[in-house]
């Protein structure tokens, strides 16, 4: 018979879950900049330049909020190597 109480698995589910993403305030304010400005990327350049800094300093996989942007600069990388003539490595 086990001595865990009734629901403690869901109690330890929850914590790991309740870790604060690093860059959820800057992905917060991302939406909040395109709410405010009908969706034009090109309003909201300063908070998707916070963004951008604040995944440049966790590695990646630690922010949720990141992966798109994480996709971004694998693309723009890939983009820049073969822009220069310079084949991209194998994947």
């Amino acid at each position: 018979m086990s001595t865990a109480k009734p629901g403690s698995w869901l109690r330890k589910s929850s914590l790991n879950m309740s870790k604060k993403d690093p860059c959820q305030k800057q992905a917060c304010e991302i939406q909040k900049c395109l709410q405010a400005n009908n969706y034009l990327e090109s309003k909201c350049e300063t908070v998707l330049q916070e963004m951008r800094k604040c995944c440049a300093r966790y590695s990646q996989g630690r922010s949720v909020c990141c992966s798109g942007f994480e996709r971004e600069e694998r693309e723009r990388q890939k983009f820049k190597v073969t822009s220069e003539g310079i084949p991209p490595p194998p994947q």
